[in-house]
């Protein structure tokens, strides 16, 4: 029977039993008790060491178990089913000649959910095997419905996480089209800024985000004005100082958001052009006061932005760029980082040649 089969499965007829007892005739017995009355899937064995072997094989719905045994008494059958990790015990129910209460109170203790001693009348025993199996299809139904919810609750959750992502990739290419930057600036600074992430202990969950979130680190040059954003040659003091204002407006366009993807994306647009030594913009942040997503995305977009063309400047080569940022360590860069930057060069150039321009 099929794991779904088996928890749909409405008819306790059906359900797997499995008799342990290292009497033969007892066992006989009991198997002639259940299939007489219907029940068509019985399991047995005189050896109680099979015990746990035969319940992972067949799943079984539940187990006669007797005490008095050979080798492994009952109580040594079910703390092995005890141990189990990956399913929970099904129900047992002991069938076994001791009347003492010492022994149905240690058998309850252990796991047992029910105990009837021999001899035992048929009807009565058939009767608690009956109860006993509705109550495991009630509980396995309840785990397959709980287990359906919480598949929906992840896919929702996954859905409302790509609907996000596509906000922000969206917000990213609203900024690219007001700037000389192409897409492929956006994807480099972004694999670069998610490989620093990794070299500085984010983990996989941060460091991801932090790919999806760089896109957004210019949003906030859609609030510039066209005369000064696309002026070709240098800005005017006054121009510069409000060029420097796209910091803060790209923090405001994503500000109020409580996703941590939104939030990551919010500190990267208002911290990306502070400076290690206090000079950047727009708060004067001064080392370890920028965030450290602000840090790694400050260098990685300095970088793309040397080694690339622009209408205003040829590329960099890479030797003269890393000059540059190695004489920026402790100045507009985070010292740190510079040193696991150049750590991972080979792969950094890698990134910029695999989403190089096309000539």
């Amino acid at each position: 029977m099929s794991d779904i089969t088996k928890i749909l499965n409405t008819d306790p007829k059906k359900s797997c039993i499995l008799i342990v007892d290292d009497e033969a005739a007892n066992v006989r017995l009991l198997e002639k008790i259940l299939t007489m009355t219907g029940y068509s899937n019985v399991i047995c064995t005189q050896d109680p060491t099979q015990v746990v072997p035969l319940y992972q094989h067949h799943d079984c719905d539940l187990i006669l178990l007797d005490i008095d045994m050979p080798i492994l008494d009952g109580f040594g059958v079910m703390a092995q089913l005890n141990e189990l990790t990956n399913n929970t015990p099904p129900p047992i129910l002991v069938l076994t000649a001791q009347h003492m209460q010492s022994f149905r109170q240690r058998a309850l203790d252990n796991g047992a959910r029910d105990y009837v001693t021999k001899p035992f009348d048929a009807s009565e025993l058939l009767s608690r095997v009956r109860n006993l199996l509705d109550v495991q299809m009630a509980h396995r139904l309840t785990q397959h419905q709980n287990a359906l919810l919480e598949q929906k609750v992840r896919e929702r959750t996954q859905i409302i996480y790509d609907t996000r992502l596509q906000v922000v990739r969206c917000l990213g290419r609203a900024a690219e089209y007001r700037d000389e930057e192409t897409g492929l600036h956006i994807i480099r600074m972004s694999k670069i800024s998610a490989l620093l992430g990794k070299a500085a202990r984010l983990d996989d969950e941060q460091s991801d985000r932090l790919l999806n979130a760089a896109p957004m680190h210019d949003i906030g040059k859609i609030g510039i004005p066209d005369e000064i954003l696309l002026k070709p040659g240098k800005f005017t003091p006054e121009e510069w100082e409000i060029m420097k204002t796209h910091a803060q407006i790209g923090a405001d366009i994503l500000a109020g958001n409580d996703s941590d993807l939104m939030i990551m994306a919010h500190d990267i647009a208002l911290t990306h052009h502070e400076k290690w030594n206090g000079t950047g913009y727009p708060n004067g942040l001064k080392g370890e006061e920028i965030p450290l997503v602000g840090r790694i995305c400050a260098l990685a977009d300095v970088f793309d932005a040397l080694t690339s063309t622009r209408p205003y400047k040829k590329a960099w080569s890479v030797e003269k760029s890393i000059n540059l940022i190695k004489s920026e360590s402790g100045q507009h860069f985070d010292p740190l980082l510079v040193d696991l930057f150049l750590k991972n060069l080979p792969a950094i150039i890698e990134i910029k040649e695999k989403y190089g321009e096309p000539e």
